[in-house]
């Protein structure tokens, strides 16, 4: 095997880690963890674009 398709994820190695997932935080716990993540993900966003906004004003 070459270290070059060591990188690729395929479809098997998806399922494999949402099963692991599954089986490590319960069905319940999924949907409050994904929903931290997009509030983080959001907030990063917003940081981002008030910074822009900041570095724009400045010039």
């Amino acid at each position: 095997m070459s270290t070059a398709f060591l990188g690729i994820m395929g479809p098997n190695q998806m399922i494999l880690i949402l099963v692991v997932v599954l089986l490590l935080f319960g069905g319940r716990k999924i949907p409050e963890l994904m929903r931290g993540l997009g509030r983080g993900v959001k907030e990063f966003k917003d940081g981002v674009s008030e910074e822009e906004m900041n570095d724009d004003s400045k010039e």
